[in-house]
């Protein structure tokens, strides 16, 4: 297993969250366009990102996650501790009401405890 410290962040999505976080310093993404085969698109990044030992952290667009939903449980059954998906809104905002308490209740079930946000 990859020590913790030496764990990536990686990206999938829009043009704008990418050039987002490639400024912050990720060298791992996926660039997905929006069309109407996306979804395998973004099957396959997931795919590619959830084998690969080096990636602690997989950041996707809010929009993307119902591509996927799937892969995603997967992942969170076999309660490994990488890699942590994180959903994050797109430029036309998020489709969950309260998102605070969603990412509250998102860290207690991965860490086990509450934080504040």
């Amino acid at each position: 297993m990859t020590p913790i410290k030496q764990l990536g962040i990686a990206a999938i999505g829009d043009e704008d969250l990418v050039s987002g976080l490639r400024l912050a310093g990720i060298s791992r993404y996926f660039v997905i366009e929006d069309k109407p085969d996306a979804s395998e698109e973004i099957r396959k990044a997931l795919s590619n990102l959830i084998g690969e030992p080096d990636v602690g952290v997989i950041v996707i667009l809010e929009d993307y996650v119902k591509y996927v939903q799937d892969l995603i449980a997967q992942v969170k059954e076999t309660r490994k501790l990488t890699p942590v998906i994180v959903e994050v809104p797109s430029k036309h905002g998020t489709s969950y009401q309260d998102v605070r308490e969603y990412y509250k209740k998102y860290a207690r079930a991965f860490i086990g405890f509450d934080i504040e946000i």
